[in-house]
């Protein structure tokens, strides 16, 4: 078994399932009420159950957030949604309230208690502070420096989480009210419209005090991303690494998790570390849409560097082609995510580190007529591959 844990999000079973399969240690996931989240699909109880089944059955933890900060509005129900949980077997509950720990403790006493990076845990003295407080496990604000949180992790043997790749926040590790302001639904309370990422210009009455349309004020920051630097953060003994993204697509979870399982199994085995890393960013190329980088982990220096201050470059990610739902010989029945055409070259991927490529030489509509070229998203498609794939493998374009 692995020393350390990689965690994965997931919004929906489908989501929960490819975490699992490409490798994630554990998943987090929220339910329909208590989560930051409330737009992502989200679990009832039943399908929490079936998430911790399918967890459970590969060796997998799952996490279940309720980290909103509350009101007191907020609180009825809550003991005995805890109780629930524990009647399902889910490991632990990600909450962002003490009070929500002293609920865990009291009446649902199997399932562990982790304190959310909602608190803005930054130094030992404030984890140790927790752990008498009943807290099983601190998320780490993203503010901390490799130094920082290798000096912290010295001073404690509480088990810490870190983030390790996806969406930076503008403010504290969350704690942001633009949303509620600009658009009145509540960030804490999982309503966050992302009013950080917009472009905003300046004016002095009447008078555009930014004339040029590229230079659009934001204050929103690049997507973490610390593969470059993943060995040092394993080197400070941090256990678990969370991956965000609870509104990605399964594509997306399928490409981060086996890029980190990648480096953490590399480093775990003495193998080459250097040689994974660059596997890992060949893989996160494939997925990205938005600029990255190390986060506060670099240094907190980063007001250019991390912040999309300038000209956005973000880009639209059109490898990814389909998803494979079913196989029959060599056709086998594709849902397609966007347009491609016979004769481009492709890549099927899965589990296992599984990758092999063809020419497509065959695409059949959904009306069962052969055609050059597929571009109506989710339609289901026939396509001919020349070599034996399951359902949920991954096709994506190379280039």
């Amino acid at each position: 078994m692995s020393k350390y844990e990689l965690l994965a999000p997931a919004g929906d079973l489908p989501r929960l399932k490819t975490a699992v399969d490409f490798g994630a240690d554990a998943v987090f996931i929220g339910g329909k009420k208590y989560s930051l989240r409330y737009r992502a699909s989200n679990f009832d109880l039943p399908e929490i159950q079936e998430g911790v089944d399918y967890c459970h059955k590969y060796g997998a933890k799952l996490f279940v957030t309720a980290n909103m900060i509350y009101h007191d509005t907020d609180l009825e129900g809550l003991k005995d949604y805890f109780v629930a949980l524990e009647e399902i077997g889910v490991d632990a509950v990600i909450v962002a309230s003490l009070y929500a720990v002293s609920l865990v403790k009291k009446f649902a006493p199997k399932i562990e208690a982790h304190l959310s990076t909602q608190l803005s845990t930054l130094n030992s003295k404030a984890v140790e502070y927790l752990k008498t407080m009943g807290a099983d496990r601190v998320v780490l604000g993203r503010e901390t420096t490799m130094e920082e949180v290798a000096e912290l992790m010295s001073n404690t043997k509480v088990p810490i989480e870190a983030f390790v790749h996806g969406g930076m926040c503008t403010n504290y590790s969350g704690r942001c009210t633009l949303s509620n302001y600009m658009t009145n639904r509540d960030a804490n309370r999982g309503g966050c419209a992302q009013s950080c990422r917009w472009n905003y210009m300046v004016y002095d009455g009447d008078k555009n005090l930014i004339s040029d349309p590229k230079q659009h004020l934001t204050m929103s920051s690049k997507d973490m991303r610390t593969i470059d630097v993943l060995d040092d953060l394993l080197k400070t003994g941090v256990y678990s690494l969370k991956i965000e993204g609870r509104m990605k697509s399964e594509y997306y979870l399928a490409n981060v998790v086996s890029a980190y399982r990648l480096v953490i199994d590399a480093f775990e085995n003495n193998e080459d570390v250097e040689a994974a890393k660059k596997a890992a960013n060949k893989i996160l190329a494939q997925t990205e849409n938005r600029e990255s980088f190390a986060g506060f982990y670099e240094g907190k220096d980063f007001s250019y560097d991390g912040y999309i201050y300038h000209e956005k470059t973000a880009r639209v990610n059109q490898n990814f082609l389909g998803i494979i739902k079913e196989t029959h010989d060599s056709l086998v029945t594709l849902q397609v995510r966007n347009k491609f055409s016979i004769g481009e070259k492709v890549e099927v991927f899965g589990p296992n580190n599984f990758s092999e490529t063809f020419v497509v030489d065959t695409l059949i509509n959904s009306k069962e007529e052969a055609v050059e070229s597929v571009r109506r998203p989710m339609e289901l498609i026939q396509i001919k591959v020349p070599f034996d794939v399951k359902e949920n493998y991954f096709v994506r374009r190379i280039g």
